[in-house]
């Protein structure tokens, strides 16, 4: 009787998960709390530093290929601004490629950005650091993602904690300490800002679609 009892209670809860145990699972596309940051057709919202003909859209793709450079989310207002968050976005690399997604970050006229993390872009560049590394925080020397075949990039951040997805498998699970001050990256920190993409340099060509984000609590 009492093993009958337990294999009923293990039926039930296999069957009904208690919600939370899965705090990573992806939410579904459909949830209204998705905003998409790229409309497919335009730049709208979205500035680039140095040069601008870095970035150009074909075919309701963001193509990053030319001289160094950043494209920063400013939103409608020209203040956009997260703390917690979810991001997600479609990407395909050319071999031998380089990019990057900043988050917290502001927009600079020129140089690398100086605030906020970037989660590395990059399969086969001669940069050892592969995609989905926390650059030169935690740093992958292999990824999921492969050169000439889209990958989903799905970053979260929920306080001091940030957790970074390739094709939905967990590469970067990092809790920031207190205090932290990383050698030479001041502005290397969880505060609040915006984002951006990379553009690397001229010999690097990467492709954006489908960059979506949610608030978090």
């Amino acid at each position: 009787m009492k093993y009958l009892l337990v294999v009923l209670i293990i039926a039930v809860f296999a069957n009904n998960p208690v919600k939370g145990t899965e705090p990573d699972a992806p939410v579904s596309e459909s949830d209204s709390s998705w905003i998409n940051l790229f409309d497919g057709q335009t730049l709208d919202g979205w500035k680039a530093s140095e040069k601008e003909g870095t970035f150009k859209i074909e075919d309701g793709v963001i193509v990053v290929h030319g001289k160094r450079s950043h494209l920063y989310y400013m939103g409608k207002d020209g203040e956009a601004n997260f703390k917690n968050f979810e991001l997600k976005a479609d990407v395909k690399t050319e071999p031998k490629s380089n990019s990057g997604i900043y988050f917290h970050t502001e927009y600079q006229t020129d140089g690398w950005p100086e605030k906020g993390y970037e989660v590395q872009v990059n399969n086969s560049h001669s940069d050892w650091r592969r995609t989905g590394s926390l650059y030169n925080v935690v740093n992958l020397r292999s990824t999921p993602a492969q050169d000439n075949e889209w990958f989903t990039m799905r970053i979260k951040v929920q306080d001091k904690q940030i957790t970074v997805f390739v094709n939905e498998e967990k590469v970067i699970d990092y809790e920031e300490p207190e205090n932290v001050n990383y050698d030479g990256m001041p502005g290397r920190k969880i505060s609040s800002g915006t984002f951006c993409l990379q553009g690397h340099d001229p010999k690097s060509t990467v492709y954006y679609r489908n960059i979506k984000v949610r608030s978090l609590p």
